[in-house]
């Protein structure tokens, strides 16, 4: 478990000092702004990673929901109510995330 904990640390320290000279520009050179199209596919992947998430947790609720309407039929509409606004707040992270995405990400 040390040994691996000291790999891991190596190889971080390397790649962090490693790129220092990469990101290094002249004292006096004007910021070139080269990276819209890694913005484009940042912001792809973030949004992606947001919404697949989404999923994986819409699916545990209406999951958790049905096995508590299967348990306790008599609860069901405490358990609909629970379901309803959970998917709710769910879904509003990834419309939050659509927003900035948005206004990130310069227009073309």
């Amino acid at each position: 478990m040390k040994r691996n904990i000291i790999r891991v640390g190596l190889s971080l320290m390397a790649v962090l000092f490693s790129a220092v000279t990469a990101l290094a520009q002249a004292p006096n050179a004007a910021p070139v702004d080269n990276n819209k199209g890694m913005a484009y596919i940042a912001a792809v992947v973030g949004f992606a990673i947001a919404a697949g998430l989404c999923g994986l947790g819409q699916s545990r609720v209406a999951s958790a929901a049905c096995e508590g309407m299967a348990r306790n039929p008599s609860a069901y509409n405490r358990v609909q109510l629970a379901l309803i606004l959970g998917l709710a707040f769910i879904e509003t992270l990834v419309i939050f995330t659509f927003v900035v995405v948005l206004i990130r990400v310069p227009a073309p």
